[in-house]
């Protein structure tokens, strides 16, 4: 995945958080996984129409893809269920995650289109459980 088409599939309502990365030159995934909290905070401070919240929703997005292989849009699913690290992805189980998304596509009123399975979910979290082993 080329680095601008990670923060294509990003809705509009993180315009800011993308216009500010595309201008400092953080479009790699590699970097924005790898932002600490006081990055992110600097900056906040410096483009105050960034968010914290979508800022780091977008470092655990580029977590998610790095450390697991998932792709942005089904991270970004996962973040909509409540799951927003590697820690509690490894602790959650396939069908409470099928769960979630169901309630979501029901409240939503769509149809999940990210190709998530159960045998996928099952995949995640094996490689969730084993990368929080040695974290």
């Amino acid at each position: 995945m080329q680095s601008e088409a990670f923060l294509d599939f990003l809705p509009t309502n993180f315009r800011h958080e993308k216009s500010f990365f595309i201008k400092n030159n953080l479009t790699d995934f590699e970097k924005l996984s790898n932002l600490s909290d006081l990055e992110l905070n600097e900056i906040q401070r410096k483009s105050s129409l960034c968010t914290l919240n979508n800022l780091k929703k977008i470092r655990a997005i580029a977590l998610f893809k790095k450390e697991i292989g998932i792709s942005p849009p089904q991270a970004y699913l996962l973040l909509h269920c409540g799951i927003s690290s590697i820690k509690s992805l490894s602790l959650s189980t396939p069908s409470e995650i099928e769960h979630k998304i169901g309630r979501l596509e029901r409240i939503l009123r769509v149809k999940n289109e990210t190709g998530t399975t159960y045998s996928l979910l099952k995949e995640w979290i094996k490689k969730a459980s084993q990368i929080d082993k040695f974290i």
